[in-house]
């Protein structure tokens, strides 16, 4: 890994502009394990995420205050009303109001979850009349979903561990979700199969507020630019043995 070089001088307004209270607040969802986790020891949250944000503060040379949600909506909301700085979402049109993003860091899969006995075995066949889809409210795949499907059902529910409990229940014939998590939840029980593939590509990308304004925006969005060139982000993918999830390409 090639190490990043150190950062110039910032202009104090720019510093400011993401830090005005001279602490910059990182606003964390837990609800995605590939990006942010807890520590099983510490209980603090540890993931390419947090890094990010830490390395971020580290360039403004201000403190560093996590703000710790467990859904991606809360998260996203909390960034746009201005109780954090800076966050870590799935672009989306969808959340583009309030928001100024960086082009993504990190891609990952959104697939499908189905019963064992379900008769569906392509993600084209997902889209049926019928059809119920059990999503986390609120997340990447939900705004996606709900502007692509015609004719299934979308059915929100508080996170991915309540969308898949809903198809093991029968209450939905379909969960979506992060293709990870699927297999992680198809391996823990048998009764339930990941479909082939998947339906969509989650560009996971940083955000501050859109008062923050261009400048800021370019700043960010350049630092992240050399997050991924330098390796940082693929070191801290490594680091916490995050698989299936890439590095995305340059800008």
């Amino acid at each position: 890994m090639t190490q990043p070089q150190p950062p110039l001088p910032l202009a104090p307004a720019l510093v400011a502009a993401f830090a005005p209270g001279g602490t910059l607040r990182a606003s964390i969802n837990l609800g995605n394990p590939i990006l942010a986790n807890k520590d099983a020891a510490t209980g603090e949250p540890v993931g390419v995420s947090i890094e990010l944000a830490r390395e971020f503060a580290r360039r403004l040379g201000v403190a560093i205050e996590l703000v710790v949600f467990e859904k991606a909506a809360a998260s996203v909301d909390a960034v746009k009303n201005e109780k954090a700085d800076i966050g870590f979402f799935a672009i989306d049109p969808a959340r583009s109001d309030g928001l100024l993003f960086t082009a993504p860091y990190v891609l990952i899969e959104g697939s499908y979850l189905v019963r064992e006995d379900s008769a569906l075995t392509d993600n084209a066949q997902v889209d049926g009349a019928g059809q119920r889809i059990s999503v986390g409210s609120g997340s990447a795949y939900d705004l996606f979903l709900t502007r692509e499907l015609r004719q299934a059902e979308v059915v929100r529910l508080q996170g991915a561990a309540a969308a898949m409990a809903a198809l093991r229940s029968g209450q939905v014939e379909v969960a979506a979700g992060i293709r990870q998590m699927l297999e992680a939840e198809a391996r823990r029980e048998a009764g339930v199969r990941v479909l082939p593939g998947r339906f969509m590509v989650i560009q996971q990308a940083m955000g501050t507020p859109a008062s923050r304004g261009a400048e800021a925006q370019a700043l960010l969005a350049a630092f992240v630019e050399e997050m991924k060139a330098s390796g940082f982000v693929a070191d801290a993918l490594a680091r916490h043995g995050i698989e299936g999830a890439i590095v995305a390409p340059a800008a």
